[in-house]
Formats: structure tokens, sequence, C-alpha cells
């Protein structure tokens, strides 16, 4: 199992019927959940470590892990997670026309409906792992294409804005506009992602191996303070 293949339908379902479970919590996260969750963190202002954004996933008090049955089941639920963030992170370097979000679709009194709102909520749940850094494109020209997000997304919206969000036709424009908008919000944070990776700066020059040790021993810095420490 390669960790850049896309998972199938039985991997799809195998990991769909875990986060299912009662083995997560009540506010753990569905496929269509995880899935908005992931794109957020794949597109957003920098990269997040897997060990940080991972235990969400799960929905369980203080971020504790899922009761596995062994190590195994472990390893293999978390590389299902990884390679659907893989999946995710590719689409969007090789090919983001052809990225979708994974919405839910009903049908009611014979019209079909897309259904966002479980995707929004995993996305707006991404977003609040860079919460602040995120305020950027809240006060850009994208702000407007962030909204849909928001009202589908969001924990809690103004009174005045339920309104908004009060029908399934309402909910099936507000999914329709989403999906126009993930090409415009990755655009704006793709020249500006940061890396989740700290870089060090030597504050000191680096010295040569056969350059005098700075201790003042006279020895050359390889034979003294720079030398191999022996084993005993």
């Amino acid at each position: 199992m390669h960790l850049d293949e896309p998972l199938n339908d039985k991997e799809f379902n195998e990991l769909d019927k875990f986060l299912m479970s009662d083995r997560v919590g009540d506010d753990g996260m569905t496929m269509d959940a995880l899935h908005g969750f992931l794109t957020a963190i794949a597109l957003g202002p920098e990269v997040i470590p897997m060990t940080e954004w991972l235990p969400h996933v799960w929905g369980l008090p203080d971020q504790k892990e899922p009761q596995f049955h062994n190590a195994k089941e472990m390893q293999r639920i978390t590389q299902l997670i990884a390679r659907f963030m893989n999946e995710v992170q590719i689409t969007f370097e090789v090919a983001p026309q052809e990225y979708e979000p994974l919405f839910c679709v009903f049908e009611q009194n014979g019209k079909e409906y897309v259904d966002g709102e479980t995707w929004a909520w995993g996305f707006w749940e991404g977003m609040q792992l860079r919460e602040e850094a995120w305020e950027a494109a809240w006060e850009s020209t994208i702000a407007d294409h962030l909204r849909p997000i928001y009202l589908l997304g969001a924990e809690e919206i103004e009174e005045d804005e339920l309104i908004l969000v009060d029908s399934a036709e309402k909910i099936h424009h507000l999914s329709l506009q989403l999906e126009t908008a993930i090409p415009e919000i990755r655009r704006f944070w793709a020249p500006l992602r940061k890396s989740g990776v700290t870089t060090v700066k030597r504050e000191t020059a680096k010295i040569g191996r056969n350059e005098n040790c700075p201790c003042g021993s006279g020895k050359k810095y390889k034979q003294c303070c720079g030398a191999e420490p022996t084993l005993h």
C-alpha cells in the first residue's frame, strides 16, 4: 500500500465504517466532513503536520485516540486517512480542475439537492486550526467566497442569518457556491502558503575541522572539541 495511491471503493467504505462506529466520538468526522477538513488543511495558509490535525478527526475528549483493537488496526486506519489527505493534495497539485467536494446528495419532493453542510463544517474546523492566519483571507477579495463555508459550516451564525440556511433549496445553492469558491480560495493561498517547519538559523559561523579549536587548546578542532566521542 503506497501513500500516494487514492483509496479504492473497498478502502473508502472501510474507513467510512470505522468513522461511523461508536469507537469515534459524537463529534467525530464522517467521510464528507473529513474531506472538507483535509481540503482546508491542504490549501490553507500553512502546512499543518498530521500529528496536530489527526486528533481532531476522532472527536474524542482531550484529543484521545479511538480504542483500536490492536496496533495493526491503528496503523491501517491512520494510513487510510493519510492516503485520503494525499489524494486531496495531489489533486490540487496535478489536476486542480478535477477536484470535487464530497457533498451529500438527497431527493426531496421529486427534486435532487446537494447538501454541503457536513463538508463545510469539516472545512470550517480545518480553518480553526489556523484561525488567525485565515484572517488575511477574510479581509481580502475572496471574503465573499468564504461566506458559504461560514453559513453552512460554522458552529454558530447570527440569528438574522438563519433564514439563509432554512431550506434544502437554500442549502443546495450555497453548496454550489461553495464548490465554485474552492479554486478561488486555492489561488489566493498558493503563493502565500508557508511551511509548517521552522528553520533554525545558525548564529555563529560553522567551524572547519582543520581550523584551530575555539576553546584555546591550540589543537585542531577535529582533534579537540570536534573529535568523535569515544564509546566505553
